[in-house]
């Protein structure tokens, strides 16, 4: 039994280690008026360079910068301070229903391991829907070879407090025509949406499609709070999923919100409101695999090895040896449910001949 239980534990540590290493983290974080003036802040930055650095693919929101210097100036730090990668942006043009208050939606994104192949700006012109949004959502499609999904697009969206149950209900024609358009099920829609308290009282949530649509995975919990504010505790920012492939392609539990004012010990305001929500997706899934695969060719190994099987006289092949066999075959069942299909074994023979003796034990 204590063999048993001591493998079973070496194959979660195998498994989590695996997903450790594979993670792929995309983010969506409202800097709350970033301009020329928040990019002369010395400690703001600094703060905004780590956060930004700890993702893949990071989501900006309320970017007005107007004069256009504010945003070279964040990407050169963060290329600083992250030497190891290379970043990128895409931005959207400049939007907004006034001329004195517009912002821009940017993509901060590592271009050593994603690419951007397309993008979209919504012209918000539905028929009978005309000028739904205040800032239009301005749509990228990324490649990400090392992910689960290999592809998927991103529809960001900052809406306005006082109209955000029609807003959040017009998302819900942007993601029909972007799946029509570019052929895909593998769409993330996030942003600060506004979308709790008193900007989405509960009587209106019957009337969002995005909401009451159950194809439509809300990541970002209504329980969770999406703020730093020691007095508040709202749910503003998700992060919503389409598709199933793409659904199952994110690590469970990932899906949250970074308090950095916790974190590092800020005061209040000290850089904006919102905490920076993200979630992780499954990259090379194979790699989670391979360790599954090999864990079942070593169990023999470990067993035939074991102090406990030598102190209790039981040879190899004994009742103990099957059960831990057995407990690894069902997690690797269970996570054939969770995971895109294993890889092909290898056609090395001896391995193959291993595979056929350990099956004929069990």
């Amino acid at each position: 039994m204590r063999t048993s239980c001591l493998l079973l534990l070496s194959f979660l540590l195998h498994v989590r280690v695996a997903y450790g290493a594979a993670d792929f983290r995309i983010c969506a974080f409202n800097l709350q008026h970033f301009g020329e003036s928040k990019s002369k802040k010395s400690d703001v930055m600094q703060t905004l360079v780590r956060i930004i650095t700890r993702c893949d693919v990071c989501l900006l929101q309320e970017v007005r910068d107007s004069k256009g210097g504010a945003l070279p100036e964040l990407l050169e730090q963060i290329r600083r301070f992250d030497p190891k990668h290379q970043y990128k942006s895409v931005s959207s043009e400049r939007l907004g229903r006034s001329d004195s208050y517009q912002e821009q939606y940017v993509f901060i994104y590592r271009s050593s391991t994603t690419t951007v192949t397309d993008e979209y700006q919504y012209p918000d012109d539905l028929p009978g829907d005309e000028d739904a949004f205040s800032r239009e959502p301005f749509v990228v499609r990324f490649k990400a070879p090392q992910t689960a999904v290999k592809e998927f697009v991103l529809i960001p969206q900052h809406t306005t407090p006082t109209n955000t149950t029609k807003e959040l209900d017009a998302l819900y024609d942007v993601l029909q025509q972007v799946r029509k358009m570019w052929k895909t099920d593998n769409v993330m829609l996030l942003g600060d949406f506004n979308a709790d308290c008193s900007y989405l009282p509960k009587k209106n949530r019957k009337n969002v499609r995005l909401i009451t649509d159950t194809s439509l995975s809300w990541l970002i919990p209504d329980t969770a709070d999406t703020t730093v504010r020691s007095t508040t505790s709202c749910a503003y920012d998700r992060i919503v999923v389409h598709g199933e492939t793409f659904d199952r392609a994110i690590v469970p539990s990932s899906a949250k919100a970074f308090n950095f004012q916790e974190e590092y010990g800020l005061t209040e305001k000290q850089v904006t409101v919102h905490a920076c929500i993200r979630a992780r997706i499954v990259s090379s899934h194979r790699r989670l695999q391979h360790v599954i695969y090999v864990q079942v060719l070593v169990v023999k190994l470990l067993v035939c090895s074991s102090g406990f099987e030598r102190e209790r006289s039981l040879p190899c092949g004994s009742s103990a040896e099957g059960r831990s066999i057995k407990v690894l075959q069902r997690s690797r069942f269970l996570l054939r449910r969770l995971l895109p299909p294993a890889p092909s074994p290898p056609s090395d023979p001896s391995a193959l001949n291993l595979i056929a003796e350990q099956q004929t034990r069990v």
